[in-house]
């Protein structure tokens, strides 16, 4: 028999053994349902996790790497510094639509004007829709007490049929021949997020994915607030002592990861995306959510994790195209990696010892 011995403090080797050994189950899993199902194991993880990178179709599959990695790493960063404190974010899916309406609203405001400022513009609307988005539960938690974590999962729900309403109504193009869906704007080079480097798939995104990154690991380590947070999250009773505003942080916690994801919803609706349609939700406001805890809550963790989710986004894609395997290819491997992290991270707190028998 066997027992779990609380642990004095968190191990630091298990915080890095356990996202490897997440990785790695999911792998060894993954290939045990492909072959339940009839597909080659070895084929499929493969196909996954080294084509994208080196295959044949590397050439087109590795500038698609930064362009998914881009928006899981900007909103993860945000839920991160929550997470840290114990808020928790799980709407960031909502604030990532709504970011990407009232950016969109700004260009096709503007429409079709050349100003050069039309973009910036569209980046600051896209962040103020998220943050405010995401400052609907931090309020309703200030002022009634109300869950985070429900009142924020069901705004996406809301978020969703606001972008079905634009998409079919305010927002329609006019000269989409009915089809439902906002003017392309990749077609309109102001308010365009286009790649800046040839081949690369770098466009604005990626930029504001790597200046979060480093905003972050600055807030954490090296100012006054990072340290409310930490305190906040690991003794939030000896913070108040301390003079931190629990009500504030809530504010500050929610805002910050709101306007992130708003931000990167902007990028993507003016990149890759091109319009508002009522499908603009693809689930990377979720899929961060596991790119911060597969990374630690760790800025450098959060930027590889956030290049691993991305690699199954495309891997995925691409076995879907060479094998046939099934769409939900991709949420199957993120569940079961989220499954796993979860399941390992009890080795973070606890040693595991032999039970005496008499």
């Amino acid at each position: 028999m066997i027992r779990l011995v609380p642990r004095t403090e968190t191990s630091a080797f298990w915080q890095i053994a356990t996202p490897v050994m997440a990785v790695a189950a999911t792998m060894l899993a993954g290939g045990l349902l492909f072959a339940i199902m009839g597909y080659d194991p070895v084929s499929a993880i493969r196909t996954i996790f080294w084509d994208p990178l080196f295959g044949p179709a590397a050439g087109y599959s590795r500038p698609q790497l930064l362009v998914k990695a881009a928006p899981l790493i900007l909103i993860a960063s945000g839920l991160a510094v929550g997470f840290r404190a114990g808020i928790w974010n799980i709407g960031a899916e909502g604030q990532y639509i709504i970011g990407a309406i009232t950016g969109a609203a700004v260009a096709l405001a503007a429409y079709p004007a050349p100003e050069m400022w039309i973009f910036p513009a569209m980046v600051v609307a896209g962040a103020l829709g998220g943050w405010a988005w995401g400052m609907i539960p931090a309020l309703l938690r200030n002022w009634f007490g109300a869950s985070e974590i429900l009142v924020s999962l069901m705004l996406v729900y809301v978020a969703q049929r606001i972008a079905a309403w634009m998409a079919f109504g305010p927002m329609k193009n006019p000269e989409g021949f009915g089809m439902p869906g906002s003017r392309n704007l990749q077609q309109y080079p102001a308010a365009s997020n286009p790649e800046l480097i040839a081949g690369t798939g770098a466009h604005w995104g990626v930029v504001a994915a790597a200046a979060a990154v480093l905003a972050t690991w600055f807030l954490m380590s090296r100012h006054i607030r990072g340290f409310h947070i930490r305190a906040a999250g690991t003794a939030p009773r000896a913070a108040r002592f301390a003079g931190v505003r629990p009500q504030t942080l809530v504010a500050f916690c929610l805002g910050l990861s709101g306007a992130l994801a708003g931000a990167a919803g902007l990028f993507e609706v003016a990149g890759p995306a091109g319009q508002i349609t009522d499908k603009l939700g693809v689930g990377y406001g979720f899929t961060a959510i596991i790119v911060a805890f597969l990374g630690r809550l760790h800025p450098v963790g959060i930027l590889l994790a956030g290049l691993l989710l991305a690699l199954t986004y495309i891997g995925g894609e691409l076995a879907q195209l060479t094998m046939s395997l099934p769409a939900a290819t991709v949420q199957v491997f993120q569940g079961m990696l989220l499954f796993f992290l979860l399941g390992f991270d009890v080795l973070t707190r606890y040693q595991i010892r032999r039970r005496r028998t008499a």
